[in-house]
């Protein structure tokens, strides 16, 4: 009966050893998963940190353009109205032009007439 009490007693102590070693190797494993997910949740909390930055960039990207849309719609209507009154100013040159061949025209009509009225008075 000894070899069966025996043999219980190793049983009972590789059982043990057995149980020591399972949780062992459970603790061993839940620290490599938490010494993972550890891991993966810096690499996720980066790229969250990262993203908001983007979102930030840009929406001020967005108001930045929105800006400049609006500044260059004022340049090209104020490029618009420099060359609307360049237009103006040419017009107003050709009329004065016109004007003064016109005025050429009457002066040299009344100085011929002029003259023809002294020739005539001295006759």
């Amino acid at each position: 009966m000894r070899p069966l009490v025996f043999n219980t007693v190793m049983i009972c102590r590789f059982v043990s050893c057995t149980e020591r070693r399972r949780r062992e190797a459970i603790a061993a494993a839940t620290c490599l998963t938490e010494a993972l997910v550890d891991h993966l949740n810096v690499g996720v909390a980066q790229a969250y940190v990262n993203q908001r930055k983007l979102d930030h960039e840009v929406k001020t990207l967005q108001v930045q353009a929105s800006q400049f849309s609006k500044q260059t719609a004022q340049w090209i209507s104020m490029v618009e109205g420099f060359n609307q009154a360049l237009k103006e100013i040419g017009d107003v040159e050709n009329w004065a032009r016109s004007i003064e061949m016109d005025m050429r025209t009457i002066a040299t009509a009344l100085e011929y007439v002029h003259k023809g009225q002294l020739q005539s008075a001295s006759s």
